[in-house]
């Protein structure tokens, strides 16, 4: 078993570059009782209870493939949902996250994270996504101009 390494960087929030302070503990990572972080939506399922006795804050990461509809009955205490992109071309997390707004209620942070684009933060935050950690091919500060791309709204 791998111990939590922390790495802190810079990720857009709500339109403003901040400190990002969360770090992701794989399965295979031990989960400290310390420090704020997101583990998979199969870990909090089996975990529940031990990760919501932590010190820190524990916030939930979700694949393409996991069932938003899990979430439902689990959503209390939760600040933070990752979407894991692992491609740019896999748009089921736009679908995620409107239902975790709309559907769902959900009103904490719904950050991006992996493989996407800044050219589809504008099309993100239109459904819900309010934070982005861009990978380190990609400049936050240029990053946070994508949010503003159109003035009109078709839908």
């Amino acid at each position: 078993m791998n111990h939590l390494k922390i790495k802190y960087m810079q990720i857009i929030k709500d339109k403003t570059l901040i400190n990002n302070e969360w770090t992701f503990v794989s399965d295979d990572d031990i989960v400290s009782d310390s420090g704020n972080i997101t583990v998979s939506l199969s870990r909090w399922i089996d975990q529940q209870n031990q990760l919501r006795g932590r010190s820190g804050k524990t916030g939930i990461r979700l694949t393409p493939s996991d069932d938003t509809g899990k979430l439902a009955a689990i959503l209390s205490g939760i600040e933070l949902i990752e979407l894991y992109f692992p491609n740019f071309g896999d748009g089921r997390h736009f679908s995620h996250a409107r239902l975790l707004r709309n559907r769902l209620g959900f009103q904490g942070e719904i950050r991006a994270v992996g493989n996407f684009l800044p050219d589809q933060i504008y099309f993100m935050s239109r459904v819900g996504i309010n934070a982005f950690q861009l990978d380190d091919h990609h400049a936050n500060e240029d990053a946070t101009n994508y949010l503003d791309d159109f003035s009109v709204n078709y839908q």
